[in-house]
């Protein structure tokens, strides 16, 4: 496995991200931790989910995963860049329906909302599915449908 993951936290955030890094280090992923480095070393929701978006939209990486206390917060200023489908995920569940059916670049994970446990194996599953793959071939024209009209709404809102 050599994929580029980005991986940013805010200090509520910091001690999941680092178990889930140290998880996707040991399974051979290669991690860009943008912060923060230190649950002392303040660093603003709105912060990690632009630079996170910024990566993703400047080819750094093609996935990231960002940590807040509630993931809340990192997921909403996610979603304001074009081309970021970030999905907040509080269950395995959750995490592998936003991969399989939205095709999410971004995952949020809230450190005060899921445990280590179900975030690594959260984590795991959005990683390892691909779009659609569970789907019949008309359900995966569906799915293809639907981002495409999401992409025509972001285009339409966007200014």
């Amino acid at each position: 496995m050599s994929e580029k993951i980005v991986m940013v936290a805010d200090p509520f955030g910091f001690p999941l991200k680092q178990a889930i890094k140290e998880h996707l280090l040991s399974e051979g992923y290669e991690i860009l931790d943008l912060g923060t480095d230190s649950p002392d070393h303040f660093i603003d929701y709105y912060e990690v989910g632009s630079k996170a978006a910024k990566a993703i939209q400047n080819g750094v990486a093609e996935r990231a995963i960002i940590f807040c206390g509630s993931g809340m917060g990192v997921s909403l200023t996610a979603n304001k860049f074009k081309g970021i489908r970030c999905g907040l995920c509080e269950s395995e569940f959750t995490a592998e329906m936003c991969k399989l059916v939205n095709n999410c670049n971004i995952l949020a994970l809230g450190a005060k909302v899921i445990s280590e446990t179900r975030a690594k194996k959260a984590t795991d599953l959005w990683l390892t599915r691909k779009f659609a793959e569970d789907a019949t071939e008309s359900g995966k024209k569906k799915r293809a449908a639907a981002l495409d009209a999401l992409a025509k709404i972001e285009d339409e809102n966007f200014k």
